[in-house]
């Protein structure tokens, strides 16, 4: 069975609205009040030949906290509904309500804020919730979560697109392509040799993990001129002290919810073997926020040379 798209469904109601049931149907009492906004929304969209919502009636939920940041950065938050719980930037999007972790989300949850849209990254889950909101006809937008800076425009473009924002979605790429041009200057004019990095997922006391190739760390360390010391593995991985003492790391990158869970420096070098490499014993660690370090959202580029100083100085230091 094909899967039912907004095309379709708001085709079908300019359809009714054609024929003249639609403006009875919203005059209707009983309906509910985001129902009542979808079938006016139809209504307009038949007159003037759109089958898609206008601004003023669109209801979206954002599975991703570098969508939301985008949608954010193209001037779309009156339009969002709901976020999930990794949208935590800009901090005015933690007072939407939470449709929980982008990879166990519930259709209940979701389809209790009546959304007319639902974006998300090809991350989001588990795919039966997924199929849930097809059999109930909301319009699903599933964008690649790249890890690559040309994948953050692909993604700023595609958000222009569905929310009506393209002039706004041009300004904000040639915003970024300005920023990573300056970052890609900074990391050719770094001193020194590439320094040797060991990035840490550790947000969960008791379950660090370290990053391998295709990952989102690996790709900004890459990025940022610096070495993965993990790079022969893909993926995640958990950290054992063997792993870590051979791999003689001259800087441990981590973000700054997951050094706050650590404890502090003391607590992140406690890990076991870190104290042992030459970045422990020097203390030598680099911390950024997590959304923006690895999100690969609006942030990403500007963060890129402050990521390549950073590294190459805490390398340098005894």
């Amino acid at each position: 069975m094909r899967p039912v798209t907004r095309r379709h469904w708001l085709g079908q109601g300019a359809l009714l609205a054609g024929a003249g049931w639609l403006p009875r149907m919203a005059r209707a009492a009983a309906l509910p009040a985001a129902i009542a906004a979808l079938l006016t929304d139809v209504m307009a969209a038949a007159t003037l030949g759109e089958v898609r919502p206008a601004r003023s009636t669109r209801r979206i939920v954002s599975v991703g906290g570098a969508l939301t940041e985008t949608l954010y950065a193209l001037g779309a938050e009156s339009e969002l509904v709901g976020v999930d719980s990794t949208s935590l930037h800009p901090a005015a999007a933690r007072a939407l309500p939470n449709v929980g972790y982008a990879r166990t989300l519930s259709a209940e949850g979701l389809l209790a804020l009546a959304p007319t849209l639902v974006v998300a990254t090809e991350d989001a889950g588990p795919p039966a919730v997924l199929r849930q909101l097809e059999a109930a006809r909301v319009p699903l937008e599933v964008l690649d979560s790249s890890h690559r800076y040309e994948g953050l425009l692909a993604r700023v473009r595609r958000l222009g697109e569905i929310t009506d924002r393209r002039d706004e979605a041009t300004r904000l790429i040639d915003r970024l392509t300005q920023e990573w041009r300056a970052a890609q200057a900074l990391v050719r004019n770094q001193p020194g040799p590439a320094p040797r990095v060991l990035f840490i997922l550790s947000h969960v006391p008791g379950q660090a993990r370290v990053a391998g190739r295709g990952t989102a760390a690996d790709a900004m360390l890459g990025y940022a001129g610096a070495s993965n010391v993990m790079a022969a593995f893909d993926g995640y991985k958990p950290l054992t002290p063997e792993a870590a003492i051979a791999a003689a790391p001259e800087v441990l990158l981590v973000t700054t919810q997951g050094l706050d869970a650590a404890g502090g420096i003391d607590g992140l070098l406690a890990l076991p073997g870190l104290a042992q490499t030459p970045a422990g014993r020097a203390r030598r660690v680099v911390a950024f926020d997590a959304l923006a370090l690895l999100g690969f959202g609006p942030r990403m580029p500007a963060l890129l040379g402050e990521l390549a100083v950073a590294l190459r100085r805490r390398a340098a230091t005894a």
